[in-house]
């Protein structure tokens, strides 16, 4: 078995575990969750060929209509891309677009060579020239960080910032006060993959990037010291947040065998939370502790950028993004 298909086969077990067919949020919004974060965590790496929608259907026991759904909306979202003949692949539209940058690079360096050559200059010297030659001002960036939790969002744009080159800058702001005046004055829009469609559907055309999360060190650290015999209840705010966060906690403390996960305002989430004796609640639910007792334990389920991805896919995605806009200033300021 190969290393990816090893992967997928873990990935699925996980996708199984985290799917409940009792829970209030449908099963489409669970798969879609589940597989949202095996694509995110890397668990479903870049390039991997996915079963057909019959094969994954009957592996998890579902309609076909509800995985052939789930993969038109990934599909839409950029995690996926079918491939006319071959199947449907895990995208990575992030390295194909460095790829294509690097060359259209050399397709440029080529012209200058054979311009150079028609002026009668050798490489050499035309290497001196181009090493002599003052660089254009660098166009600085304004990011903008997109998420449902004001805290939350501005602690990823901290941690994105520490990344960015001299001059450039990321804001934070939640999905709820974005305006469309803001989303003039920023060049690139961040977002966590779940806010993708949304940001695309208020405004069409404008370069967003999915930022891949994971849970922080404090709360991977927390999973794992909880007690295999725990009853264990997760606290997510959005039906959509359900399958990923669960396949988190999963992911991180294996050992728990008894772990239900409820819905803000659904019914019964009172009567659960009352009976865990161990409460994950997703970032933004802190009141939850108030309502707690002496003998309940809770943490917060506290995602942080993968830095992984962010050297990978959102640095290349912001020289793209400038490179792309000093293109068009200079073709602006010839004409």
């Amino acid at each position: 078995m190969t290393g990816k298909r090893a992967h997928f086969e873990h990935a699925v077990e996980q996708i199984a575990g985290a799917i409940d067919r009792g829970s209030t949020v449908s099963v489409s919004v669970q798969l879609r969750g589940a597989l949202e974060f095996g694509i995110a965590s890397g668990d479903l790496p870049e390039g991997l060929r996915l079963p057909s929608v019959r094969a994954l259907a009957e592996r998890l026991g579902l309609s076909p209509v509800t995985v052939s759904n789930v993969y038109a909306a990934l599909q839409k979202a950029g995690h996926i891309e079918g491939r006319i003949g071959q199947g449907t692949f895990v995208s990575g539209s992030a390295t194909r677009a460095s790829a294509a940058n690097l060359q259209a690079l050399e397709n440029r360096i080529a012209d200058l060579i054979e311009m150079g050559r028609s002026c009668g200059l050798s490489r050499a010297e035309l290497a001196l020239r181009v090493s002599m030659t003052p660089a254009r001002a660098r166009r600085h960036m304004r990011l903008l960080m997109v998420g449902n939790f004001h805290d939350a969002t501005a602690f990823y744009a901290a941690e994105i910032r520490n990344h960015l080159r001299d001059g450039d800058s990321i804001e934070a702001v939640t999905l709820e006060s974005l305006t469309p005046e803001t989303l003039e004055q920023v060049d690139l829009l961040v977002a966590p993959k779940t806010l993708l469609p949304t940001l695309r559907d208020m405004r069409p055309g404008k370069p967003v990037i999915g930022l891949t999360l994971i849970p922080n060190e404090a709360t991977r650290v927390a999973l794992a010291s909880i007690a295999s015999d725990a009853k264990v209840v997760g606290y997510s705010y959005f039906p959509g947040f359900v399958a990923i966060m669960k396949s988190g906690i999963l992911r991180f403390a294996p050992h728990v065998g008894d772990l239900s996960m409820v819905v803000r305002d659904e019914p019964g989430a009172e009567a659960a939370i009352a009976q865990a004796e161990v409460l994950i609640y997703a970032t933004g639910a802190e009141y939850l502790r108030d309502r707690l007792t002496s003998t309940q334990q809770a943490f917060e389920y506290r995602h942080t950028p993968e830095m992984q991805a962010v050297r990978t896919e959102l640095l290349p995605a912001i020289e793209a993004r400038r490179t792309a806009l000093t293109t068009e200033n200079t073709k602006e300021e010839t004409t």
